[in-house]
């Protein structure tokens, strides 16, 4: 049986607890029909960044009857070797791969205190929309340093880190500008949310609020029969994908919002749209494997359904291919954490479909649908997901145990350089930049050695029944 652990933290854990909330499986008591305005139709006209022609409508998906508190997070990684159920020797084995990444990526570091300072990026939606990536690159490196101990803010790498991303704080609460401004504002929000000091706890918070208030909802006249609805794109403009709006979750979560709060819920709509399951998704792309695809918005579209040549949209798909967008592997465990973060129960279908469909596609050789692209990304998202879940193994539809720890470890130790970094030899999405994957590649270890608790729910290994 594998089993499914939404959480607490061990003691020794630092963690952003849900104030007197934070106990085992426990359920807010707080049924769906008293929370109407997660639904509530909107106000104010259609947003006129919006083209109302695009947007595709279905029923909104169910809202929780009782929403389940998932475990509360830490930013720490675990002290002893008992904590982590793998090995002595891979616990030893990842403290090496560990402090040679970290060593790496501090080589790497710039005079201003950033990583990628020059770099750039494009949103999937705006490709000539080039925005500066490096305060968030410089985000999520700080977290990596916060994680192992690292907090420091009167000198040394974290405090040259963080004097950098606060100069890009906006006066209305974001960090940059430019079209990618709720991927940055979100990294630096978990980035903030491990350190122990009062000195960021004012930006923390009011980015925080800044991502709520820019969610697509009813503020900016989206209901929730609309495709757009609770999800988040790169910036204020840009239609939302899985991707940021899984990111804009994990910024709540670890401020330590509840699930119950309206923004959570109506992400869940979001989420809930982009995965490929009849019974909770009335799109016309809708399939039926449990997976997930980068975007519901306007149509959706899926990466793996352009990595297989029938186009993002599905606009090239042969006449005798299966109808639909395609599933793939680090959409799918964004959205399995993200149903978590919102409060699903493990018997939840949509929960229980996303965990058939990690198992059916088992593997740390690829990214499942994608090749070799975002293979660090996928890692990243791979390890928050089944720490989120505690899960301890998964076993696969051939009956076979993994030690999710183990094996993440191994891949990684098979990859790294002989300075100590990653690099991904498929340069898409940046991973070419021996500072972005290494990132991803410490914050993924790191997951895989935080604390784990001996208490949880149960999801058992076998396909779940379809209503």
């Amino acid at each position: 049986m594998t089993t499914f652990r939404p959480s607490p933290a061990p003691r020794r854990a630092l963690r952003v607890g849900f104030l007197a909330m934070c106990i085992t499986g426990a359920l807010v008591a707080q049924p769906t029909a008293s929370r109407p305005s997660v639904y509530d139709p909107p106000t104010t006209p259609l947003d006129a960044r919006i083209e109302a022609a695009r947007i595709t409508r279905t029923d909104p998906p169910p809202l929780p009857e009782q929403v389940v508190l998932p475990m509360p997070p830490w930013f720490r990684i675990a002290s002893r070797p008992e904590e982590v159920p793998i090995s002595a020797e891979h616990w030893a084995r990842a403290h090496v791969l560990l402090e040679r990444g970290l060593t790496a990526l501090l080589d790497r570091q710039g005079a201003q205190g950033a990583w990628m300072a020059e770099a750039s990026t494009a949103p999937t939606d705006q490709p000539d929309a080039t925005s500066p990536i490096g305060v968030a690159v410089t985000a999520l490196a700080t977290k990596a340093l916060v994680q192992s101990g690292r907090t420091d803010l009167e000198s040394g790498p974290v405090a040259e880190a963080v004097r950098y991303i606060l100069r890009a704080r906006r006066d209305d609460g974001s960090f940059e500008a430019g079209a990618l401004s709720n991927y940055v504002t979100a990294t630096v929000v978990s980035a903030l949310a491990g350190i122990p000091d009062v000195a960021v706890a004012q930006p923390r918070e009011r980015a925080r609020l800044w991502l709520v208030e820019n969610q697509w909802d009813q503020s900016e006249g989206v209901d929730a029969g609309q495709d757009w609805f609770g999800g988040a794109g790169y910036g204020t403009h840009g239609r939302p994908d899985l991707s940021n709006t899984q990111i804009m979750l994990d910024a709540m979560y670890d401020c330590g919002m509840s699930p119950d709060e309206p923004a959570f819920q109506r992400a869940l709509a979001f989420v809930s749209r982009a995965q490929n399951l009849k019974a909770t998704n009335g799109a016309e792309w809708a399939g039926d494997d449990g997976g997930f695809i980068y975007t519901p918005a306007n149509g959706g579209e899926s990466m793996a359904s352009e990595y297989a040549g029938e186009g993002r949209h599905g606009e090239h798909r042969p006449e005798t291919a299966p109808p639909g967008l395609r599933s793939y592997g680090s959409m799918t465990y964004a959205g399995f954490k993200s149903m978590l973060h919102a409060g699903l129960s493990a018997d939840d279908v949509r929960v229980r479909a996303a965990f058939d469909w990690m198992r059916r596609h088992w593997t740390f050789d690829e990214n499942p649908g994608l090749g070799e692209q975002g293979l660090y990304y996928y890692y990243h998202t791979v390890a928050r997901a089944l720490a989120v879940g505690q899960q301890t193994t998964i076993t696969d539809l051939d009956g076979v145990a993994h030690n999710w720890r183990e094996e993440l470890i191994d891949a990684l130790a098979r990859r790294q350089q002989e300075d100590g970094s990653w690099v991904n030899g498929t340069d898409r999405w940046l991973e070419a930049n021996a500072a972005l994957a290494t990132t991803y590649a410490v914050l993924a270890l790191q997951e895989a050695l935080k604390p784990v608790t001996a208490t949880g729910i149960d999801i058992v290994d076998t396909p779940s029944p379809r209503p």
